[in-house]
């Protein structure tokens, strides 16, 4: 049985998961000046272990995860929650929690368990139910809770990523327009609050260094004006491989992390950028095929969330390094460097896998529908 699950595995997908880990590590290389340490050595490690994981993941009965999705999510939850308790301050923020020796970032992994609470919740709701505005509640708690505890610390970048990830859920699964449009004007509404009372200074600055960053470019406008630098001077194939100035006189902040879309976009031009798009495409198309081939709700969801979470990092990731969006700390997965995005994003592909093994399995309960 297992083996004939490991022949019937989608090859193609883990083919581009590698692969982009692979351009990961060679512009990790690059940031480090040729030198597998501290970054593409560990990137790829990591690479080899999630990746077995995520294959272990895809090979476990579907039902296992249906069954406790709720459970998964409350403790990622509570994991979220610690940060507040025990986390690691970094960078401006608190952020990380320290387990058996290595840091974790609660606020990647909570990503991945949302997806699986709201999968659940609609496969066991009738569709002629989603209309009912009682029904929203669960479904907005199971996002609100997440993007309250994440703004807090503060880390509005992935506060932001986790309420469109739920947003985009919401709309597929059913969810009336005009509720989205009704929640767009209360937002908007809100803004002068949120300004005056929320938004720290240092997010402040960077929404102003958007709008303006030649107004302060040796200080808040730095980081966004090198970044438009070093993609500019990379043309349409770029200045080589290793041959970044940018990078290598170390103009480019977090070059290893947030910027490494840049410093490939120096080195490889238009060319190397556009093709990283097409294969993180490449990857989101298969996930929403994925999605649209399973027979039932629970994975429909997981597979369409999955492919709507990497969207939204690429998405964001891409338009902040570029200067079309506020810089606000969102890496690019499987290029960038990070352990917790990296695991998040290759064990929610091993869900993905899992689905697609399973695309016509009837009942994941006794009490399911769908």
């Amino acid at each position: 049985m297992i083996l004939v699950k490991l022949k019937n595995l989608n090859y193609l997908l883990i083919f581009l998961i590698i692969l982009l880990s692979f351009i990961g590590a060679a512009g990790l290389y690059s940031a480090a000046e040729g030198s597998y340490y501290p970054w593409a050595g560990k990137h790829l490690i990591r690479l080899i272990i999630f990746l077995l994981l995520a294959i272990i993941i895809s090979l476990i009965d579907l039902r296992v995860f249906y069954k406790y999705a709720y459970i998964i999510f409350i403790l990622s939850l509570l994991l979220l929650f610690s940060v507040e308790i025990i986390g690691v301050f970094g960078k401006g923020a608190s952020r990380w929690i320290r387990v058996f020796g290595f840091s974790l970032q609660p606020s990647e992994i909570i990503k991945v368990t949302i997806v699986l609470a709201l999968a659940k919740y609609y496969h066991n709701l009738r569709f002629d139910k989603i209309g009912n505005p009682l029904n929203l509640f669960v479904p907005l708690l199971i996002v609100i809770l997440p993007f309250v505890l994440v703004f807090i610390q503060p880390d509005l970048g992935t506060a932001l990523s986790i309420l469109l990830l739920g947003i985009l859920i919401l709309f597929a699964a059913g969810v009336k327009i005009w509720k989205f449009i009704l929640g767009l004007f209360v937002s908007l509404a809100s803004i002068p609050i949120l300004w005056n009372f929320v938004v720290k200074p240092y997010q402040k600055d960077r929404i102003i260094s958007f709008l303006n960053p030649e107004s302060d470019p040796l200080g808040r406008g730095y980081q966004l004006i090198q970044s438009k630098i070093a993609l500019g001077s990379g043309g349409s194939t770029g200045k080589g491989f290793l041959q970044g100035t940018q990078s290598y006189l170390e103009y480019l902040p977090e070059k290893q992390t947030d910027f490494i879309f840049t410093l490939i976009g120096e080195e490889f031009g238009f060319v190397g950028t556009i093709f990283i798009i097409i294969l993180f495409l490449f990857v989101i198309t298969i996930c929403f095929y994925i999605s649209i081939k399973s027979s039932h709700i629970f994975g429909r969801i997981i597979a369409l969330g999955v492919g709507s979470n990497l969207f939204i990092y690429v998405i964001l990731n891409i338009s902040m390094v570029s200067g079309l969006m506020p810089v606000v700390g969102i890496p690019l997965p499987l290029i960038s460097y990070g352990g917790t995005v990296m695991l998040s994003i290759i064990i929610s592909i091993g869900m993905v896998l899992n689905i697609e093994l399973n695309h016509n399995l009837k009942k994941l309960s006794d009490h399911a529908q769908g």
